[in-house]
């Protein structure tokens, strides 16, 4: 468990009055089994010690907590719920198996202890009771798909491919269906050995959606086993042209060509129900759903432990929820055999950097390019790592190493031109950033990260100033509600005077990112040069109050007390979107994340004055090519919100003075099935760069 965590915990617990002599042992290990002399001070303390490890995501911790107050009070309805759920979230299934029972003695129609009594009987085969136990679970928006459809594979399971497939076409009319369940049939049927029906049913899936790389594989697949390899390598061929150097459609291609046996895309009822599970937890998490999302890769994980998709999406989930530990020991555990362990040793520098030891992700990067010199994918996260903390010589060469490797340039490389361009501009090599720059949009046209950077630099420099306008104007057409490049328009408009026009664009990019330190500093600037200071100053103090980094701070104060005339220095850009907030075009490979974008440098422009403001902030470092979602299917009815227990319908309140966690949102239904999980994401370059203020900003 990361310190930061035992540290916030701890100095909640000591605000709240409570004792934490006796929670120490229980973060000397990872679960409850490894702390027995975890001694609680009172039900009270142990419940709100699991309600903050919950909302940290340190699910073991919860599971420990609830469990010790749950021996205090241990008729509890909503302590025995809190417990189920903690223990399914950190993995315990066994004990999760135990108390889910516990939850159907309590309520007998509460549809995830059904969901996971009903996967426990898939995966001991026993399908007449899973189809029992999952017809429980529909009443759930999230379930009325994703639980259906695993019922089907029971069928499957049985030797009984007709009916199920039957059973998948009886689910619902609704259009939006068709996709995920001709994808899902179609595996049945190739599992069943009925190449032909398969290969329409995956066919139509394919037709609408060839960007998937599940129904792109069960497709070839189907296809090699059906006699038709030429076709199945040209569909693969026609995917590794849009999408180069997708792990698991390059080896099925290699497979073929050397002659292998192919095999069928799932090769039992349990994997096909994995799939489906793994397709929920991808969509959920898409939308937000961290909580659900958890749960359903941890099903998977019952039904098929070795998966790698579900092992490196709940590992990337685990990432973005700052558990780096957990991350590093999912990430470990994908096997060696599988076409995706390059990506989750490369995605292995991401924990690493996240737990301080970046020289060690720095190394581990170059004994994987070491091993394979043209390995694009770790090169571009090298240098997205190098990006991420301000080593701009050594992102700048490692990109132009990346580029070598390339050689001729396609659509899918204007990401590594662009931040191989950012790099430049942040060393003062401006002719060489702006021919990348200029490069990227040769190669993607109106790409709006690139337009929004070129053109502020430009009008930044005093040169192109009307081009350098349009441009931006073009990319908020693009992106109307990315606040960061609102932002950077009405900067634009800041530096060139036009100031009634800058208060309008700047209050749409506080409205859109009302947070953000720099974005809500801007609009104090632009306010007080339309003469409207008591506005300045209230944004100012806003600003301040929004956690702005210590030389931004100092900057801040002395706008408040001095007035913008008198202030000095220039501030930094506003920190750009997170990687879940930007997507990447289909026919992009998406580069692997590591961190957020470094900060500009300071610059020292005067504050009293019109020039412009610093350049926009890059987007981040780069990411290797990413693994995209498989199926299109029916959008969510709502979003998820993050809660640390769904909790049963009508289960009495928590027993203790703190007011119970809220019943979350329902989940979503799933958008897409499955992905394999994709390598270590460096940064997004679809992400706005923001500018830098000037003029004291």
């Amino acid at each position: 468990m990361p310190l930061s965590f035992r540290t916030s915990l701890f100095a909640a617990l000591t605000v709240l009055g409570l004792s934490t002599t006796a929670i120490v042992p229980a973060f000397a290990g990872r679960t409850a089994a490894d702390s027995p002399a975890f001694r609680p001070t009172s039900v009270a303390g142990s419940f709100l010690a699991g309600r903050l490890a919950s909302s940290l995501r340190d699910d073991s911790a919860a599971a420990l907590f609830y469990a010790a107050a749950l021996k205090g009070n241990p008729g509890n309805p909503d302590l025995i719920n809190r417990t189920f759920i903690a223990l399914l979230s950190s993995g315990d299934m066994d004990r999760a198996v135990v108390f889910a029972r516990r939850m159907i003695a309590i309520d007998k129609n509460n549809p995830i202890a059904n969901l996971v009594l009903g996967v426990r009987a898939l995966r001991a085969r026993q399908y007449a009771e899973a189809r029992t136990q999952l017809k429980a679970t529909v009443d759930k928006p999230i379930l009325q798909l994703a639980t259906p459809l695993i019922s089907t594979w029971t069928y499957a399971g049985a030797g009984q491919t007709k009916r199920g497939v039957q059973a998948t076409d009886d689910i619902s009319s609704d259009e939006g269906f068709s996709t995920f369940k001709n994808f899902s049939a179609g595996m049945m049927l190739d599992l069943a050995g009925s190449h032909d029906e398969a290969i329409v049913r995956l066919k139509d899936a394919h037709d609408h959606d060839s960007n998937a790389v599940t129904i792109t594989d069960a497709l070839a697949r189907a296809l090699a086993r059906a006699g038709r390899k030429d076709e199945a390598l040209a569909i693969l061929d026609a995917y590794s042209a849009k999408i180069p150097r997708q792990p698991v459609v390059t080896a099925l291609a290699a497979d073929i060509r050397a002659g292998k046996r192919i095999g069928p895309a799932v090769d039992s009822a349990q994997q096909g129900a994995a799939d489906i599970l793994i397709s929920v937890a991808a969509a959920i998490s898409k939308q937000g759903g961290a909580d659900y999302a958890v749960v359903f890769y941890r099903l998977a994980l019952y039904l098929d432990r070795n998966n790698a998709a579900a092992l490196i999406g709940l590992a990337e989930l685990y990432t973005d929820l700052k558990q780096p530990q957990i991350a590093d020991d999912l990430f470990q555990a994908v096997p060696d055999t599988s076409p995706l362990k390059r990506n989750a040793e490369i995605e292995l520098a991401t924990v690493l950097d996240q737990l301080d030891r970046t020289d060690e992700a720095v190394d581990h990067l170059k004994k994987i390019i070491a091993r394979d010199p043209k390995d694009l994918d770790a090169i571009i996260s090298l240098g997205g790592l190098y990006q991420s903390r301000k080593r701009w010589d050594e992102a700048a060469a490692t990109f132009s190493q990346a580029l070598d490797v390339v050689g001729t340039p396609t659509r899918s490389d204007w990401s590594t031109f662009y931040y191989r361009g950012i790099a430049y501009e942040r060393t003062n090599q401006w002719p060489k950033a702006e021919a990348d720059f200029k490069k990227a949009l040769e190669l993607y046209p109106d790409q709006p990260s690139v337009l929004n950077y070129l053109g502020y630099s430009w009008i930044d420099k005093g040169m192109h100033l009307q081009e350098g306008m349009d441009m931006i104007k073009k990319a908020v057409d693009q992106r109307p509600d990315d606040g960061y490049i609102v932002d950077s328009l009405g900067w634009a408009h800041y530096t060139l005077g036009e100031y009634d026009e800058a208060v309008e664009q700047l209050e749409r990019a506080v409205a859109l990112k009302p947070g953000d330190p720099t974005i809500n500093d801007h609009l104090g600037d632009a306010y007080w040069r339309a003469g409207r200071k008591l506005e300045a100053t209230f944004q100012w103090h806003h600003a301040l109050d929004s956690k702005p980094e210590p030389d931004e701070k100092a900057k801040l104060q002395s706008k408040l007390e001095h007035g913008l005339a008198d202030a000095a220095g220039t501030a930094k850009p506003a920190e750009p979107a997170k990687p879940e907030q930007a997507g990447t075009p289909p026919e992009t490979a998406k580069p692997v994340s590591v961190q957020p974008a470094p900060a500009a440098p300071d610059a020292s422009k005067p504050v009293d004055t019109s020039k412009p403001a610093d350049k926009p902030k890059p987007v981040e470092a780069p990411k290797p090519t990413d693994t995209p979602k498989p199926a299109d299917a029916p959008k969510p009815a709502d979003t998820p919100k993050p809660a640390d227990a769904p909790n049963p319908a009508g289960v009495p309140p928590a027993p203790v003075t703190p007011p119970a966690t809220p019943k979350p949102a329902e989940p979503p239904k799933p958008a897409e099935p499955q992905k394999p999980a994709s390598p270590q994401k460096p940064v997004d370059p679809d992400k706005p760069a923001a500018p830098a203020s000037g003029n004291g900003g």
